[in-house]
Parts: C-alpha cells; structure tokens; sequence
C-alpha cells in the first residue's frame, strides 16, 4: 500500500534473527536439548554487553526465545553454533533460505545481526515477516512481554524490546526490532489492523522512539483512511 525504497539493501541489525530462528526450526533440532554458552558466543564486532554469562546452559527452545523477545546475542550465536556443521553451515543455510524465499537483496554472514554485512531490502524482509509468521513458536517467542531464565540458582527476567507489544491498541502477531550505528533503528511487523493482516517494515530510523512512532501512525493512516477499500 505503501513503498519508500523498497528495494534497497541496508544493515537489518538484529531482524537477522527472524531468519536465524526460522532454520533453527527447519532444521527440527530437539528443542529440548540443553545449550551451553561459551566464549565463543563473545560479540566481538561491537563489544556489546549480554546478561547471559558464560557456562550457563539453556534449553534450545530457551535460546530462542530470549533471541526472539530480547534480541539475546549470545543466545542467537549459540543457537548457530550448534547447527549441525556449526555457525558456518548455519550462515550458509540461513542465505539459502533466504533465495528461496526469493529474497534476492539478502546477504547473512552471521546469525545474530551484530555484522552491517548482514543486509537485506524492506521488500524482502516483507517476505521474511510472512513466512516466520506461519509459525506458532515465532509467534509467540517474539511477542511474549516477558521470560525469566535460571542461571546457576538466580533467575535472570528478561522484557520484550519492543514496547508496542504492550500497548492495548496494537494486535500483534510477530514483531522484531534491531539497532546497530550501521542500521540505524529497525523493526518489523506483521500486525491486525482493521482485521486484515498488514507487514510493516521500518529501517535506519534515527531517533530511539521513532520506529515505534512511525509504526503509529501507519496504523492510524490505516485505520482512518481504509485504503484497501480502494481500486
């Protein structure tokens, strides 16, 4: 309904793990099989922090939940690392679905969305929204408000990062947000409006409640102006 350069590949920070979690559930690895954070899983492209300390072991399908709602980088590294073959299979899988998908101004090379290389254009994560949202798990993970996780004999509470998921005006079936210098703020949706399901698409936003906003007031354009009543 609405494009502004649809077709252009940029930095899409963490919406990354949008695809990481789709192979991850391709790929129909035991859910339950207990992951164990290393050094490995260190960030150290950015130096960003993590409250996932090393040692700790979660289940597969806690990974990807922190991953999803919380944008947990090592919880996203861990959960390629341990694909079969390791990170570099999973990346290369991660492109190939990508193609299939017909997303042909995607380029992943790796799975948390910390590398600027990891680039893709708005029309294709459109594509991206579409196909995750087929699935309950990503669904649920990314919009759960909140998940507390044991590490050692501590539970550690994590909060979704996108604020709107906790707003009464907003019907929201997948979502995911992202920030690197490179990328600017982004975030995704695949949202109900006027009872039809609308993908929303947002990059390199440069304010830190600017997505959110723009988010607003397409739902607002959307619900006022009704223009799939149109043509």
């Amino acid at each position: 309904m609405y494009q502004k350069n649809a077709h252009a590949a940029m930095p899409i920070a963490s919406l990354t793990k949008l695809m990481t979690a789709l192979v991850v559930l391709e790929a129909r690895q035991n859910m339950a099989e207990k992951l164990v954070v290393t050094s490995a899983d260190f960030d150290r492209l950015k130096y960003s922090s993590s409250r996932l300390r090393v040692r700790t072991r979660l289940s597969r399908s806690e990974m990807l939940h922190i991953a999803l709602m919380s944008s947990e980088n090592r919880a996203a590294s861990a959960l390629g690392r341990n694909y079969p073959g390791g990170t570099r299979a999973f990346v290369a899988r991660m492109n190939a679905k990508a193609r299939a998908l017909g997303m042909r101004s995607t380029r992943y090379v790796e799975p948390t969305g910390l590398s600027s290389a990891n680039v893709a254009s708005p029309a294709d994560l459109a594509k991206l929204v579409m196909a995750v949202e087929k699935h309950p798990l990503i669904r649920r993970y990314s919009t759960d408000r909140n998940f507390s996780i044991r590490q050692g004999r501590r539970q550690t509470a994590y909060h979704n990062s996108n604020r709107l998921t906790a707003s009464p005006n907003w019907k929201i079936r997948v979502q995911k947000t992202g920030y690197i210098s490179e990328a600017g703020r982004c975030m995704v949706l695949h949202a109900t409006v006027k009872g039809r399901p609308t993908v929303m698409v947002f990059l390199d936003a440069q304010g830190k409640f600017s997505r959110a906003a723009d988010a607003n007031s397409v739902r607002a354009w959307l619900s006022r102006f009704n223009p799939w009543a149109r043509g």
